[in-house]
């Protein structure tokens, strides 16, 4: 299910209420991998709920340039709030999904091994916090970039 901001400050509230653990992650998506969903499944098990913030397509122009995303959001999103390791989505037009999290502060912040907790938008707000920053070894030899140029090779 799809969250605007003002739902997710409701059900963080409540969350924090009966003491559940929030996670959240966030990416582009696009092009739903094995990659994706190993990196998802792995996320989900460090708390109770898996909320991914995602990119909207005015983002991902932002920073991956403008032939992207392939994946318009709204079929992103519909893809992933129908995976069963993900509670919510919710979408955003930074570069980086840093207000939110200073908004909903998670318990756990997941973000790929191929950043350093330095790198990773609101690591330092989570943790000062009391929260948890966790890397995550990604799946080798999966990428959209991957999959598009073998899909441009092909023709």
């Amino acid at each position: 299910m799809v969250l605007t901001l003002e739902e997710a400050v409701r059900k963080r509230h409540l969350l924090k209420l009966i003491g559940e653990t929030l996670v959240m992650t966030n990416g582009v998506f696009d092009i739903l991998h094995r990659g994706h969903i190993e990196y998802l499944e792995k996320a989900s098990q460090y708390g109770k709920q898996l909320w991914v913030a995602v990119n909207s397509d005015v983002s991902v122009k932002k920073i991956k340039g403008e032939k992207r995303p392939i994946i318009p959001w709204e079929d992103r999103v519909a893809v992933l709030s129908a995976l069963r390791y993900v509670d919510h989505v919710l979408l955003f037009d930074e570069d980086t999904p840093l207000a939110l999290y200073k908004t909903l502060l998670p318990d756990v912040l997941v973000k790929g091994a191929d950043y350093t907790i330095e790198q990773i938008a609101g690591a330092k707000e989570i943790l000062d916090n009391g929260g948890k920053v966790v890397t995550i070894e990604l799946t080798p030899n999966q990428s959209t970039t991957k999959i598009i140029e073998k899909i441009l090779s092909n023709f």
